[in-house]
């Protein structure tokens, strides 16, 4: 068994009060992606690790895998590690989503795909199954809520907040 760390990527520009999943693609500032890709660099010295990084393909995380590739990593883009796809309301301002459609949500927490979407089941389903190809990764914030969750159906009271923007997790796989 190895050990994966992960971070999420840095704060997208544009994400301020939106519905923000896998299906906006929003930049990030370049500066705080060569932040991040630097302390990604520390841990790898630090840990001797491999410089090696997977990604996902969205801009916000992909950056910070492009500055890496320019200090020699090898970059991986897997399109496994690409957020929670929040369907209709994926780009859209919460204050414009309905209340009646948070209802639905929260009445089927794990099953409701956002109306052509991903939902919970489907995403938790797509973590487990992922293979990580080395021990340093780049993601989003509900996909590593996912890949962390252990057992049972987690339910809105039990479902942690989104890791801090750059955090970083580690865990076996």
């Amino acid at each position: 068994m190895s050990t994966l760390t992960i971070w999420r990527h840095p704060r997208p520009r544009g994400a301020e009060g939106r519905c923000i999943g896998g299906g906006t693609d929003l930049p990030v500032d370049p500066r705080k992606a060569k932040r991040l890709a630097h302390r990604i660099r520390t841990h790898a010295r630090r840990h001797g690790l491999a410089r090696e990084v997977v990604t996902s393909p969205l801009v916000r995380a992909a950056a910070v895998g492009r500055w890496l590739k320019r200090w020699g990593f090898c970059w991986r883009v897997d399109a496994a590690l690409v957020e929670m796809d929040f369907g209709a309301w994926d780009g859209r301002p919460w204050s414009e989503i309905p209340q009646v459609e948070f209802d639905r949500w929260m009445a089927d927490f794990c099953g409701f795909d956002f109306d052509g979407g991903e939902s919970l089941n489907a995403l938790l389903a797509r973590t487990v199954a992922w293979q990580a190809p080395c021990a340093l990764a780049v993601g989003h914030g509900g996909w590593i809520n996912a890949w962390c969750w252990r057992g049972g159906s987690p339910t809105p009271a039990t479902w942690p907040a989104s890791p801090g923007y750059a955090a970083s997790l580690s865990g076996d796989f």
